[in-house]
């Protein structure tokens, strides 16, 4: 994001690039989230636990979660297309809950057990990292997991026309603020649909504080 997007231009871009480009051409089409599976899985995360997916997109990971049998499952995105395609898929399923936010804006009503991010904060400015934490503290339960995703070192400097802050498991640590433990990491070589290569870094973390 541009150090001076509001959650206006953030929807709007976003929801530009949702209805022009179809599924399987965005950069981060992924059919198997397999490295959030694993991670979850490092952390202990079961169907138990309520999961937010916060900059989900039309990502398949609510698929795969509620196919594990997890019941309570919630999709947070600034785009409204992007929550239809997943609406569209899952058929209305009660263990979903759709939520069109910006996140930097969101005001979480309840606590979830687990809080999973691929490749939203890697958009964040220094400058709205503050507000990415607090939003974090207020939805996460104290000894809450999280897994998090973001472009490695050696990753792309920009996605979908914005740039982004490059990430090793250390500085994803830290960017999640105080009163978090680093549980494990993985380093994971996305390939895009057209066949570029994307490194990332991911963390499975759990609050402390």
């Amino acid at each position: 994001m541009a150090p001076a997007a509001t959650p206006e231009a953030r929807a709007a871009h976003w929801r530009s690039v949702y209805t022009t480009r179809p599924p399987t051409s965005r950069s981060w089409y992924q059919a198997e989230p397999r490295v959030s599976l694993a991670l979850l899985d490092a952390l202990g995360v079961g169907p138990q636990t309520a999961v937010l997916d916060v900059g989900g997109g039309a990502s398949f990971l609510a698929d795969r979660l509620v196919a594990r049998g997890f019941r309570d499952v919630t999709v947070l995105d600034v785009a409204e297309e992007a929550l239809a395609e997943v609406a569209g898929r899952l058929g209305g399923d009660p263990r979903v809950t759709l939520l069109c936010s910006d996140l930097l804006a969101f005001a979480p009503t309840r606590r979830y057990g687990c809080w999973h991010d691929r490749a939203v904060l890697h958009f964040l400015t220094e400058d709205e990292l503050p507000a990415y934490q607090a939003v974090l503290r207020r939805a996460l339960d104290p000894g809450g997991a999280v897994v998090v995703g973001a472009f490695a070192p050696d990753g792309p400097e920009q996605c979908s026309g914005l740039p982004v802050r490059r990430y090793d498991p250390p500085g994803l640590l830290a960017a999640l603020g105080p009163g978090f433990e680093a549980v494990a990491s993985e380093r994971e070589e996305h390939r895009t649909p057209t066949g570029a290569v994307q490194p990332f870094a991911w963390l499975a973390a759990r609050r402390t504080g």
